[in-house]
Parts: C-alpha cells; sequence; structure tokens
C-alpha cells in the first residue's frame, strides 16, 4: 500500500535515529546488566531473559511513535549498531541480531498496515520481536544446550519479557510522552490514550 501517509518526513528519520542512538547507549550498558546479573540467574539460567526484553524496545517503540513501514527495523538495528561500535561484548554479530528482533516487530505493524499502534497491537509486536530475539539466539547462543530444559524455557522467557517490557513498556512510554508535548508532530502524539 503505497501512500503519502507511509513516507517518510525529514522528522521520522530524525526522531528514529534519535531513539535508536539513545536505546544504543542503554545497550551497551544494559549488556555489563546482563554480565553482572548471570550468578543472580544461576539457579535458573534461562530465567535470565526476564530482562530481555530492554533490548526489543526500540522496535516497538520506533514503530509506534513513527508509524511509518520501516521504522521499527530501522530503530532497532541502528541501535544494534551503535552498541556494536561503543564495544558490545558479543562484537558486530548483534547487528545482524537487531535486524532479526527488529524484523519480528515490523511484520506486525505491516499486518496491520501501520494503522493500528493499540495496547494488544504493541505487545504482539513485542512477543514476536522476543520469537526474532529467541530464533537468533538458538542458533547462535543456545545451540549447544539442552532443548527442553534450556532452550524452550529460554525462548518463553524471551518472549514474555518482549511482550511485557518492550510491548507494554513502549506503549507506556508514548502514552507518558504524549502529554508533554514532544511527539506533537506524530500521530502518537496527538492521540489521547486509547487502548
Amino acid at each position: 500500500m503505497t501512500s503519502t501517509t507511509h513516507r517518510w518526513r525529514t522528522i521520522d528519520i530524525v526522531i528514529a535515529s534519535v531513539i535508536a542512538v539513545a536505546f544504543g547507549v542503554i545497550f551497551w550498558a544494559w549488556n555489563t546488566v546482563w554480565a553482572t546479573t548471570e550468578a543472580a540467574f544461576a539457579f535458573f539460567p534461562p530465567a535470565q531473559t526476564v530482562i530481555y526484553g530492554v533490548w526489543l524496545i526500540p522496535a516497538v517503540l520506533g514503530g509506534l511513535i513513527i508509524r511509518k513501514p520501516g521504522a521499527a527495523l530501522y530503530t532497532e538495528t541502528v541501535a544494534a549498531v551503535v552498541s556494536a561500535l561503543l564495544g558490545s561484548q558479543w562484537g558486530a554479530p548483534v547487528i545482524l541480531q537487531g535486524l532479526i528482533q527488529g524484523l519480528g516487530a515490523e511484520l506486525v505493524f505491516a499486518a496491520l498496515f501501520y494503522r493500528n499502534f493499540k495496547l494488544p497491537v504493541a505487545i504482539l509486536a513485542g512477543a514476536l520481536t522476543g520469537v526474532g530475539a529467541a530464533i537468533y539466539d538458538f542458533v547462535r547462543y543456545t545451540a549447544g544446550t539442552d532443548l527442553w530444559s534450556y532452550r524452550i524455557p529460554y525462548a518463553l522467557i524471551t518472549v514474555i519479557s518482549g511482550a511485557v517490557l518492550a510491548g507494554i513498556g513502549s506503549w507506556a512510554l508514548v502514552r507518558a510522552l504524549a502529554p508533554t508535548g514532544v511527539l506533537d508532530r506524530f500521530e502518537a502524539g496527538r492521540e489521547r490514550a486509547s487502548v
């Protein structure tokens, strides 16, 4: 569906980039949080993915604010690039990971023709971003672990974390920012709290 409303404006590019860069820095810091919390989850290592959703926020947040094709994919991928450039302990492969994660949210927004941005859609976008993360991790990081005792719980908790932290969290952040006026140039800023 080609429409002038789906064309990116300069402000869309700027705000998507600001979101991406800000979260790239947050990712870089969150990598340290992840490393330092490993011991806290030694009782059941897959449970650590309860905090995974922070890495998935830009995809959902970018999609909810920009509301244009490619926004979720762009913000998540650029955030991953920034994280890699800042020295992510996982190196350049996080760029591909960001691309796959961003694709999850992008597919949800695209399936709804970039017309529905309510809470259930944000939750679904966060969950599907978590699915992308889990699939990538299955291949890259958890391939040698047991399917039923590690990989399946890891995936399920990642998807739930994506739904809650990235989905509900991003939706709540947009709702909190809208009254401040910073989103007035976007439809997200002109809407009043709708579920």
